[in-house]
């Protein structure tokens, strides 16, 4: 396979987050997993505790970029206003945002932090999906945008905030992301990758497919029966 980056991302927007969960560790025993994580104690994929936004919207493929935020203090340094917006310009295209909220426990729930304005601003740099353990609002609005997000639902305000620190390794949702990792995600949830992986990622899942799509067609044949399926996992007969 001879494809460009931008390519290949176009191609895993074809498919399922969860074949693509599949190849990259799901099956470990399968010789078309890449087994790069422990399935379950690896943090590689999002949990239950933020949800799709938009899931009619469709797979969504890109560069992790990454940013903490939380309450304006004396007590954080943060960085420079441009910090974060040089971070995403400077990330390969798409973006992926994922911004970890470490907001005190009775602010968590009441911060609405990405709204239409900054979604403007960040899609006008490539961001096409944010991923994030806090609220959002202006949902109406953004939608139009083509920005999918991952959240823990919506508040329609939040007060002063800042920027503590960006392109440091995150942790939302279960999944921990750092600069030079992908993620690929639709209505299922988010899973995370190395870039370097992309091509073959894309490889094994198309092969994953087209095996599934075999397997699939043994149990709609109109002379199956268990018996047949028996043998089938034996080794004994292919359809």
């Amino acid at each position: 396979m001879d494809m460009k980056g931008s390519e290949i991302i176009e191609e895993l927007r074809k498919i399922d987050t969860p074949t693509i969960s599949n190849v990259v560790a799901t099956y470990p025993k399968s010789d078309n997993c890449l087994k790069l994580y422990d399935a379950w104690y690896g943090d590689w994929y999002t949990d239950t505790s933020i949800k799709c936004v938009y899931p009619e919207m469709g797979p969504v493929v890109g560069h992790v970029a990454t940013v903490v935020f939380c309450e304006e203090s004396e007590k954080y340094t943060g960085v420079g206003r441009w910090a974060l917006p040089e971070h995403i310009d400077s990330t390969g295209k798409p973006v992926i945002l994922v911004a970890e909220q470490q907001f005190p426990l009775e602010l968590a729930n009441r911060v609405g932090l990405f709204g239409e304005m900054m979604t403007t601003q960040y899609r006008a740099l490539g961001v096409a999906g944010v991923v994030t353990n806090g609220p959002m609002r202006d949902i109406d609005a953004i939608k139009p945008l083509g920005v999918q997000y991952y959240c823990t639902g919506t508040a329609p305000g939040h007060g002063d905030m800042m920027v503590k620190a960006v392109g440091v390794s995150v942790t939302v949702g279960g999944m921990t992301v750092m600069p030079g990792d992908m993620i690929h995600m639709d209505l299922h949830g988010a899973v995370k990758f190395p870039a370097k992986y992309l091509e073959e990622i894309l490889i094994r899942a198309k092969k994953l497919l087209e095996d599934e799509a075999g397997t699939a067609a043994v149990f709609n044949y109109p002379g199956f029966s268990l018996e047949k399926w028996k043998k089938r996992v034996q080794g004994y007969e292919t359809v």
